[in-house]
């Protein structure tokens, strides 16, 4: 499995880990790092064997690079030696031995699709894949395009037997507003449902359907004003975008088609698209942590959903950087919350900062005003998990809180049959705890819930519990309201306490449905 660079992934003890996927990490030589492949890449050094030349490569060729020291992998129809990245893999050799010659982009997407491994491996690439001879081009190609576009989706008959009904979408205009509907067919869509982006007179619109993902882009024929709004009317599954034109003249057509427009595919095949965000604000919550926030652009409509974690990428030593975090709430209590920002344009992260890291010492260097590229939200937690609750457990460790947060503030909101919300924050120190005293005021504000704090390393001052994650702290704190009440476990932190707390709750005999592990 091609794993790149350690730096793109919170470290095997981090608390801001999205993504367990069962991998390991193996201890790297001294002069393995992070670091020390970056200044490889950079030093002009000859990575591929081939003195500059970039080749065309048959899978007949690919197929002899198959040992640890001549070793090519095809990641999306580009080819790289990674043999020299071996040692620097925290992943091993064996997991990049996986894909030895052959196309290993199915292994990659795996574990981390999102990583920018173009980036990481510029200097490893030696060439791309030989295309086969292509068949003649489909009739859709030959069809009649209305108003520019094509009428309909571009998605292939397996996929309409197998996945959700093709949406669709048209568009009409009046003076000074054009208006771009999108029918998905479908009455569970909301306006989180939709993110929208307007970039040099060009329009993208990614509609998430179930698991699939409806692509609207277009190159717009005239210009446009920057702002715009975004309307859903749930009962049909009607998606509205209405932009403002520059200039109040007719429209002939809505524009031009640009990449993968009117595509209807899975959306584990779809790349990541990131936008950049400006640097609001950032303030200390605990001695190693901050709450950073983050205004999306007055031309990007995005709601991240609840469960679900986004990407920010930075650009370090000329390398693009990508780590995952869970936005969170400005707060846990109303009235600590600022009425003049509307929250639909900003986004909050908590995020621990680590003095000998790559990442956050780069993140808590920007100033305000600096620009973080994000990107759009993944995850496979699903608000309906909530729907009808009685009783919702949480267990979080450090950073691992951060998915939490949201969940906690909704289903207090929101769920009207819950009975009980309890949190169990496993910390190292007293100092390590964050949000303490919200937590606490709503835990006396808010009946229903109940908040245990366990530290393993605490003073001698400490009066409450101890330890780490064990069968007896769990089995007297996840007690349901009811026998049979209906209920939830969502659990998050460090892989190993994740890893050992889903045993734990299948030991005390909660069934899979019952349990949501933050995992990408």
């Amino acid at each position: 499995m091609l794993n790149v660079p350690s730096q793109s992934f919170p470290g095997l003890s981090s608390q801001q880990r999205v993504a367990s996927g069962g991998r390991s990490k193996v201890p790297l030589k001294q002069g393995r790092s992070l670091m020390d492949w970056i200044r490889l890449t950079k030093s002009g050094k000859d990575l591929t064997g081939l003195k500059g030349r970039l080749i065309e490569v048959t899978e007949e060729e690919l197929k002899k690079h198959n040992k640890k020291d001549d070793c090519w992998i095809c990641i999306r129809g580009f080819v790289y030696n990674v043999s020299p990245y071996m040692e620097y893999h925290p992943g091993g050799e064996d997991e990049l031995m996986r894909a030895a010659g052959s196309d290993g982009t199915d292994l990659f997407d795996q574990v981390h699709r999102w990583v920018n491994y173009e980036s990481m491996l510029k200097g490893c690439l030696v060439g791309r894949m030989a295309v086969k001879p292509a068949l003649p081009k489909d009739y859709r190609e030959e069809k009649k395009i209305l108003n520019g576009m094509l009428p309909k989706s571009q998605v292939t008959d397996t996929l309409a037997k197998e996945g959700p009904s093709s949406p669709s979408y048209d568009w009409f205009q009046t003076d000074s507003l054009v208006t771009i509907v999108i029918y998905t067919k479908q009455k569970d869509i909301s306006l989180d449902s939709v993110i929208v982006d307007l970039r040099d007179d060009s329009l993208r619109a990614e509609t998430f359907i179930k698991d699939y993902s409806y692509l609207i882009h277009t190159g717009l024929s005239h210009e446009i004003q920057e702002d715009f709004s975004v309307r859903v009317v749930e009962n049909v599954g009607k998606i509205e975008i209405v932009v403002k034109k520059k200039e109040n003249a007719s429209w002939k057509c809505l524009g031009h088609p640009l990449e993968d427009h009117n595509s209807f595919i899975p959306k584990k095949d779809t790349g990541l698209y990131y936008r950049k965000c400006q640097l609001i604000s950032k303030e200390d919550v605990t001695h190693d942590t901050k709450l950073f926030c983050l205004m999306l652009p007055p031309s990007t409509h995005l709601q991240v959903p609840i469960g679900q974690h986004v990407y920010l990428k930075l650009t370090i030593a000329g390398t693009k950087i990508v780590k995952p975090y869970t936005p969170v709430s400005d707060s846990l209590l109303l009235e600590f919350k600022e009425p003049v920002l509307p929250n639909n344009k900003y986004i909050y992260f908590l995020i621990k900062i680590y003095p000998a890291g790559l990442f956050t010492p780069e993140l808590d260097h920007l100033q305000i005003g600096d620009y973080v590229s994000v990107s759009n939200p993944e995850g496979n937690f699903k608000i309906t998990q909530l729907e009808e609750l009685e009783d919702l457990f949480l267990l979080a460790a450090g950073t691992g809180f951060t998915p939490m947060v949201k969940v906690l503030n909704y289903a207090l909101t929101n769920i009207p049959s819950l009975r009980k919300v309890k949190l169990m924050f496993f910390n190292k120190t007293e100092d390590d705890i964050i949000w303490r005293s919200q937590l606490e005021k709503l835990a006396f504000k808010d009946e229903r819930f109940d908040v245990e704090f366990v530290l393993s390393a605490p003073t001698s001052e400490w009066n409450g519990k101890q330890g780490h994650i064990s069968p007896g702290l769990l089995s007297e704190f996840l007690k349901r309201s009811l026998d049979r009440s209906r209920v939830l476990v969502c659990i998050c932190g460090p892989v190993p306490f994740t890893e050992q707390g889903v045993k734990l709750l299948h030991d005390l005999n909660f069934s899979k449905d019952e349990i949501h592990s933050f995992t990408a």
